[in-house]
């Protein structure tokens, strides 16, 4: 076993050395310094191992001390809880999302390219392989949460063996599921993670529901009773010791993780089997119709027909997501409307933290998924023809294509910014009656933004290989860039009428700036990458 563990580490650690080299060669300017012989530099290669451990250990916490603060223990202040009902409220959080964590994101059933090389290439002992990196990374996960659970539940006025609990609770969840998945696996059923179940519609509407229902029942006093919670952490707990014999007596891990690894990773590394899978993936997603038809002329002919064939995947996700904002507006309306404690403190919010909807107009664009459509199934042909590339061609196209993928994320934004409006109505309204049309425009701002910047990025720097794979560094650079950012928005408190005219404004000068530069410079950058 330690044998095995040891191999699995390394092997995991030089995919990360060699990927992060890679990173770094793909970064504009500084990567045409480093020559192609870096892989096998001494010097570059300690760096990079260095980096990677540091990326290990760094997981080990990091990531649950942002999960317990934003997700849970920053709600009983943004909910002004008081201290006696603090625990309650911090466990009534805390188990129900870790629940959930447990299905959507479970090691066992992750691929990942360090498993595809271990079991598929190196032919490891499939059993072993999967047990002591289970185990391995179940450590991490209880030491993440003894240590937060500690910290934050002795603060948030939790018994210390409460505290001590959350740890033992948390790691037989994920255990628990993966009993569960096995015994799926061995009646015949597909295996899930969270590639396959966050590609369910139903399902994400579900989450999306269930979990601000959460927060919403929490804050209005309705909490899961404290000795409740107990009964359900004892409850996991006891049904993990009854049923983890299965993980162990368990013998086709092998055909499991192919079953896993076949459906994303072994398509990667198979060129033929990528392009079967491009073929399959493109009759999924669009429409075969062959009365499906035009009476435009020239591109506008060319994108009426793409935006037909492409309408399920396009609008049908827009029109899901405009949904969800439905629901949470009347949720939140009914609310307001219910208990005014929560809409004046609702009211100060809108009136006060506009930026904080940077970061949700960037998590429900669409502008990523259309231009890997337009790659996948238009560009990548097209773009072996010179006239194609042509700079009035380019930027004809171009605001073409812009204006559709406008109106798709258009939708949900114009639902939610006249939804923000009629809650900040419904919460004790504003002195200053533009504030409600300030609020409306800049959220669709925001949506326009984002399907230009989009769009602009695909043409100036096309990232996408024969298999929509990223390839460009400086593309994923600049993505992190546009994170980093609405994520900084987060923390700004500006008055709504000042940030959505700066954000108007802004959007204006943008649109403009991105067709001069597609204009000047997709000719050159906007080609096929190997």
């Amino acid at each position: 076993m330690f044998k095995t563990f040891r191999i699995s580490f390394m092997l995991k650690n030089t995919y990360r050395t060699n990927a992060i080299l890679h990173g770094i060669k793909q970064l504009p300017f500084i990567g045409k310094l480093i020559p192609d012989t870096v892989y096998g530099m001494p010097a570059f290669k300690i760096i990079a191992y260095v980096i990677a451990i540091i990326y290990e250990i760094s997981t080990l916490l990091i990531w649950k001390l942002a999960y317990f603060f934003f997700f849970i223990a920053l709600w009983t202040m943004i909910g002004d809880v008081s201290r006696q009902l603090q625990p309650e409220f911090f466990l009534h959080l805390l188990i129900p999302l870790t629940i959930t964590g447990a299905f959507i994101h479970n090691f066992m059933f992750e691929a990942e390219k360090h498993k595809y090389y271990a079991m598929m290439q190196l032919n490891m002992d499939s059993r072993q392989f999967t047990l002591v990196n289970y185990f391995y990374e179940l450590a991490k996960y209880f030491i993440g949460f003894l240590i937060c659970g500690l910290l934050f539940g002795l603060i948030l006025g939790l018994h210390i063996w409460e505290c001590l609990l959350i740890p033992v609770f948390a790691a037989s969840a994920k255990t628990l599921v993966c009993a569960y998945q096995i015994n799926r696996f061995k009646r015949g059923k597909p295996v899930t993670n969270s590639s396959s179940l966050l590609k369910n519609g139903l399902l994400l509407i579900g989450l999306c529901l269930f979990i601000p229902g959460l927060y919403i029942t929490g804050l209005l006093g309705f909490t899961i009773p404290r000795y409740a919670s107990w009964a359900i952490m004892a409850f996991v707990i006891a049904g993990t010791a009854l049923t983890c014999r299965s993980i162990f007596s368990f013998t086709e891990y092998r055909a499991m993780n192919k079953e896993i690894l076949s459906s994303q990773l072994i398509n990667q590394m198979d060129k033929s089997a990528q392009r079967r899978m491009i073929v399959d993936r493109n009759r999924k997603i669009i429409s075969l119709d062959k009365n499906i038809s035009s009476n435009k002329n020239g591109f506008e002919y060319l994108n009426e027909l793409f935006i037909k064939r492409h309408r399920k995947t396009l609008w049908g996700n827009s029109i899901i997501i405009t949904a969800v904002i439905s629901g949470l507006i009347i949720l939140a309306s009914v609310v307001c409307i219910m208990v005014p404690k929560v809409g004046s403190g609702l009211n100060e919010t809108l009136m006060r933290s506009l930026p904080y909807f940077c970061i949700i107009m960037y998590a429900i664009n669409r502008g990523m998924y259309f231009t890997q459509a337009l790659f996948m199934n238009c560009d990548h042909s097209l773009l072996t023809y010179s006239f194609y590339k042509e700079p009035k061609s380019i930027l004809s196209l171009f605001r073409i294509r812009l204006r559709e993928i406008t109106k798709v994320n258009l939708l949900p934004a114009a639902t939610g910014g006249a939804g923000l409006a009629l809650l900040l109505f419904l919460s004790g309204g504003t002195d200053n009656p533009i504030n409600y049309a300030v609020l409306f425009v800049s959220i669709c701002a925001m949506s326009i933004f984002f399907s230009v910047h989009y769009l602009t990025i695909y043409y100036l720097l096309q990232p996408y290989n024969a298999g929509t794979e990223i390839k460009s560094g400086t593309y994923q650079v600049i993505n992190i860039g546009t994170y980093m950012v609405c994520f900084f928005f987060m923390n700004v408190k500006l008055p709504t009428l000042y940030f959505g005219l700066s954000t108007i404004a802004f959007c204006v000068l943008y649109c403009i700036i991105a067709c001069i530069l597609v204009y000047k410079f997709a000719p050159k950058t906007f080609r096929i990458r190997t």
